[in-house]
């Protein structure tokens, strides 16, 4: 199939739920995309979403898709542009049709598309009947299931726009589909296309958050202009598999290789198998090039056959949580939190016994400003004066988180002076919604494209038995760290970016080397045992560092780090979004010429 042209223009305008209104008429009238893309979905949402059909069948859709295109549609249609988004939640059918009728409203008819068979609700029955164990624990299958869906691949997207959709609507599909999709209609990519379907793959990875990309959440955040206006990304693909980062002209953010590469590393796990419905990626010999002001070329991405399975992300409930928040101010300020949290979850412990009620089946105090989510290497606990408490506690009954948020306030009255803030008001108890995370033969999950009221199936690969590639850790060229040298120590941030994610109940932290010489230092000093030693108060599990040459980079999973993760966890940071610039103050033993008038660390250690 010929390419229609020779490069395809594709804007993200959502990376969550929750993202700007206004990021879609920045992409559109930029006049620089071929399509619009979106993502609204994650585990959490689907449970979130599935209570809403139950509450209205028109309802199970993030409004905010239908609320933020609607008025662009005139200009949408003159510009030639086409839409592709995961908004249809667990009812893409009534996305659709609120889409279809605000935009008649407009006078726009629009041909819309509806990928289904994520949603693995119908068949519940028969999936318990198959006894699924959860993937990462061994864990059976819960009982009674919020949601049930299956991460779905690209191939239904190609040909929903290869029957002429203006917008395409699915349920569940991995993250980077919505992008694949569209370069697989465009240039004709077929099944067996193992490298451009995980150049594709990584074109979506590296927008699907949407400014995340173009400077958002960058280490060296202060280098990084127009936080008040922040570009979206767009990615030009080519038929060749590689595409050029950028963002719209006279908007805030930065699209650097550092920018690009922290982006990369975000959430992957392994990175030479990272695994989606279509194809197995291998990240690790992937090239970036700065080819012009807030333009970076991405290359070099590999790919090798699918595997006949879909990941399917279940959702259950498992009681009740409450989360509080108070400020303590003054001398002492951490050790009077501490009492205070203490007293306050014993004192409702003994009040809900008294009650005929169990204890509480997990707490947590966390005081924000003494430096307690860095364990050991925390170093103001004494001396901060002011300070958040943070009390989480979980329980199988309502009543008795609510009998908490009462009662907590008594402590502004009979515990600690200096106490104020709290934020909010008493707190609510919210259920605890858990992810089992299991694997079904792609064979049980049948896809199916309807436009314009046909409806057909779609033939998905089936894949092959997955044979792991190990991520290289290969020889770099550059300085050699001599173990009898002289040495200095300087922090991480001196030699690399991060940036860390979730990964479910695992925590993904990536690092990238701020010059290829660093590498082999950073390969020396930053194992998996040091990693795993710094987050020792709250790892379970193992830790595993994985290589990614291409970009100079170390990425390590914390396996069960995050203490449920989601909004099953009662930390105050739930997903280890803030795990890696905890980490960038962690001391590296350089080379001592490093650090000597005009060395590499000449300037970049003395602003460290």
């Amino acid at each position: 199939m010929k390419p229609r042209k020779d490069t395809i223009a594709i804007g993200c305008s959502s990376g969550f739920w929750g993202d700007s209104s206004y990021a879609a008429a920045q992409l559109v009238r930029s006049g620089r995309i071929d399509y619009l893309v979106s993502d609204y979905l994650a585990e959490i949402t689907m449970s979130l979403l599935a209570r809403a059909r139950a509450k209205n069948p028109a309802g199970g859709y993030p409004p905010d898709f239908v609320e933020s295109l609607v008025p662009l549609l005139p200009e949408i249609r003159a510009r030639g542009i086409r839409v592709v988004s995961n908004a249809g939640g667990v009812n893409p059918r009534a996305c659709r049709e609120a889409l279809v009728a605000a935009a008649d409203k407009v006078g726009i008819p629009l041909r819309v598309a509806v990928v289904e068979g994520d949603d693995l609700m119908p068949r519940a029955e028969a999936i318990q009947a198959m006894a699924p164990r959860e993937m990462f624990t061994g864990e059976p299958l819960p009982s009674q299931l919020l949601s049930c869906n299956a991460y779905l691949g690209a191939r239904a997207i190609a040909l929903a726009l290869d029957a002429g959709a203006d917008v395409v609507l699915t349920g569940r599909c991995v993250d980077s589909a919505v992008t694949l999709g569209i370069l697989m209609h465009e240039f004709g990519w077929r099944d067996g296309d193992y490298d451009l379907l995980a150049a594709g793959s990584l074109a979506g990875h590296v927008i699907e958050c949407g400014p995340q990309c173009t400077g958002g959440i960058f280490t060296d955040w202060a280098d990084v202009p127009g936080w008040e206006d922040m570009g979206y990304p767009i990615v030009e693909c080519s038929a060749d598999g590689s595409f050029v980062v950028t963002k719209p002209e006279g908007t805030g953010g930065l699209v650097s290789t550092a920018t690009v590469a922290e982006q990369i590393v975000y959430e992957i796990g392994d990175p030479a198998n990272y695994i989606l419905p279509d194809v197995v990626c291998d990240f690790t010999e992937v090239k970036l090039e700065q080819v012009g002001e807030n333009r970076v070329r991405v290359s070099n991405t590999r790919g090798h056959a699918p595997t006949p399975s879909y990941k399917v992300s279940a959702t259950w409930s498992d009681g009740w949580r409450v989360i509080a928040t108070m400020m303590v101010a003054g001398r002492d300020a951490a050790a009077k939190a501490r009492r205070m949290g203490a007293a306050i979850i014993d004192r409702t412990r003994k009040l809900n016994q008294a009650a005929g009620r169990g204890d509480y089946r997990e707490t947590s105090i966390e005081v924000i400003g003494a430096e307690d989510t860095y364990g050991a290497a925390g170093r103001f606990a004494d001396c901060a004066r002011e300070v958040v408490l943070k009390m989480g506690l979980r329980h199988g009954d309502k009543a008795a988180l609510e009998l908490f948020a009462k009662e907590m306030t008594q402590a502004g009255v009979a515990m600690a002076q200096g106490t104020t803030g709290l934020f909010g008001g008493r707190p609510t108890p919210s259920p605890v919604v858990r992810l089992f995370s299991f694997l079904i033969d792609k064979a049980e999950a049948p896809v199916t494209v309807d436009v314009g009221g046909e409806t057909q199936s779609v033939d998905v690969p089936r894949g092959t038995k997955l044979v792991p590639r190990s991520a290289p850790e290969g020889a770099v060229e550059g300085t050699k760290l001599s173990a009898s040298g002289d040495t200095l120590e300087v922090p991480l941030i001196a030699l690399a970016w991060g940036r860390s994610g979730d990964k479910g109940n695992d925590s993904n932290i990536g690092i990238i080397a701020r010059r290829p010489e660093f590498l082999p230092v950073l390969r020396r000093e930053l194992s998996a045992e040091r990693v795993a030693a710094f987050f020792a108060h709250y790892l379970t599990g193992e830790v595993r560092r994985w290589e990614l040459p291409g970009i100079h980079a170390l990425n390590f999973l914390l396996a069960g780090a995050l203490g449920g993760g989601g909004i099953a966890s009662l930390r105050y940071d739930p997903q280890g979004k803030s795990w890696a610039q905890m980490l960038m103050d962690l001391p590296i033993r350089v080379p001592a010429q490093w650090c000597a008038s005009g060395g590499l660390l000449d300037s970049t250690a003395a602003s460290a």
